[in-house]
């Protein structure tokens, strides 16, 4: 949690106002995600509130933002279909179909948050670190344009004056922060555009126009159990929606935090925020929202902000219900153009702008990475488009790695040795296999490991397929050089092979 006495006075004020900017464009997307889900706008404001404060608090990078998320939403999307299905087979219909769907959606998130807080304290976090640069840079940029796309929709109808007001957004988003950054650009460009709007009775769509969520104004998130937490016929339906919501929560948060990593340049932990997202998702469950996890946008908004510490988003996540529970028709007269000009900002910054630049210099197997991933966020989902990302990557990896090569050097004329130079594990065993003569070899055979390393039983079990050939041959092989992990791995897959005694007592880097 944040300490207030760490605080500058600069800091404070910074991380207020860059948090209230951020309340506000939690708003519509927290609107426009309930819709995706096809639920009531305020299960999505509940979620940006409940989920944002708990990880505000207790996650892993001061600052990020967590909320309701579109990659989520359609997870959910299903649950809902078979969830109204079940229920509708129950004689559930009208406004007890509606509270019985929401109540499959408050188990998913109780479901999902266990998974997560399960791999915060199994420290899985750190796996993170498998997916490659080239996969992030996709991310990002695929990432950068899905936010800007989702923008268009709200064109639709519009006329002249909606594009004046996104513009003059952008342009106070771009200009103001070069003369000064003691008030948030996004905050000006919010509460300068409202007033003229209001003032001079311009015709464009506003938050009311999205919903009406002023018949909700003076409440407040009700604890509640919901019934689906004793049924097993409920949690055997919404189970498998609630492990891909924990998983595409847990890429899409553990990203956010990598890239908000390279922005401010400093790390956060991984495993502290997947233990929080889960606990904040857990929460919602009891209080009829949905699951989400990080939103880039409105965290990089946060950053751009000046919102660097915890306090950013705490006042973003107590804003955002100060506005819902209070504030409505004030928060209902803020023109959608203006949030749309903001997103539009905050697109452009989060574009890695410098992979082109990268991609003339860095391998071909990796920009293809870089774009799959980019064009896979946009089309298809996030979390789809990081595995793919990873597997390739992996995959590429294994190919470039694939050969072992062994220089042989004849002792007498009863004695040779291999000297190898090269990992062998699955993908190698076969040029490995390639690389003797057994009909041709003298009696005495040795395999120097000096220069390799065993990684797995693949590479285990070719030493035993070899050792073996050699002994049908009528031939002795020894084994040379083996590292303590080489020869754990042998003996672990019961080898019968020899290992001579004079070999030094090499060591390889581990993840402590």
């Amino acid at each position: 949690m944040f300490n207030i006495k760490n605080y500058k006075s600069e800091n404070i004020k910074n991380d207020i106002l860059s948090g209230l900017v951020v309340a506000v464009a939690l708003v519509p997307e927290a609107i426009a995600f309930s819709f995706i889900v096809g639920v009531n706008p305020i299960v999505g404001l509940y979620t940006a509130f409940i989920l944002g404060l708990i990880t505000s608090l207790f996650g892993g990078k001061p600052g990020m933002i967590s909320g309701a998320t579109g990659s989520v939403a359609v997870v959910l999307v299903g649950l809902v279909v078979e969830s109204s299905n079940y229920l509708k087979d129950k004689g559930f219909s009208g406004d007890d179909l509606a509270i019985g769907v929401i109540s499959f959606i408050a188990l998913s998130a109780i479901l999902a948050g266990v998974i997560q807080m399960l791999f915060g304290i199994l420290k899985l976090g750190k796996f993170i670190r498998l997916v490659p640069l080239p996969a992030i840079y996709g991310f990002v940029n695929g990432l950068a344009i899905v936010i800007a796309m989702a923008q268009f929709k709200f064109f639709e109808g519009e006329g002249l004056i909606m594009y004046i007001i996104v513009l003059s957004a952008m342009a106070i988003m771009y200009i103001m922060p070069k003369f000064t950054k003691a008030v948030p650009a996004g905050l000006v460009a919010i509460v300068l555009l409202t007033l003229i709007v209001y003032y001079l009775h311009l015709d464009t769509k506003t938050i009311g126009d999205l919903a009406n969520i002023a018949q909700y104004k003076g409440e407040l998130p009700k604890f509640n159990i919901p019934d689906t937490l004793f049924s097993l016929e409920a949690i055997k339906i919404t189970l498998p929606y609630a492990i891909i919501a924990a998983l595409v929560g847990l890429i899409e948060s553990l990203l956010t935090l990598a890239v908000l990593d390279e922005l401010s340049g400093t790390r956060g932990s991984g495993n502290r925020e997947s233990f929080a997202l889960g606990l904040g998702n857990f929460t919602c469950g009891f209080f009829g929202a949905m699951p989400g996890c990080a939103m880039i946008g409105q965290s990089v908004i946060n950053y751009t902000s000046g919102g660097l510490g915890r306090l950013s988003s705490f006042t973003a996540a107590v804003g955002l219900m100060v506005l819902v529970a209070y504030l409505t028709d004030i928060l209902q007269l803020i023109p959608i153009a203006v949030l749309v000009g903001i997103m539009f900002m905050v697109s452009i910054g989060t574009f890695e702008w410098s992979s082109f630049s990268h991609i003339k210099t860095m391998p071909k197997e990796d920009a293809f990475v870089m774009v799959a991933v980019t064009i896979i966020t946009i089309f298809f989902d996030l979390a789809i488009a990081v595995i793919i990302g990873v597997i390739i990557s992996a995959l590429v990896f294994a190919w470039k790695h694939a050969k072992i090569f062994a220089k042989e050097e004849l002792i007498d004329n009863d004695t040779k040795v291999y000297k190898l130079d090269g990992p062998l594990f699955f993908a190698s065993v076969q040029s490995f296999m390639d690389s003797f003569d057994i009909q041709n070899d003298p009696k005495n055979i040795v395999i120097d490991f000096k220069d390799t390393r065993v990684l797995d039983a693949s590479g285990a079990e070719a030493i035993e397929s070899l050792y073996q050939k050699y002994k049908k041959a009528g031939k002795n092989l020894t084994l040379k050089h083996l590292s303590k992990d080489c020869v754990a791995i042998l003996k672990q897959a019961k080898s019968s092979v020899i290992k001579q005694s004079d070999d030094p007592d090499y060591k390889i880097v581990r993840d402590y």
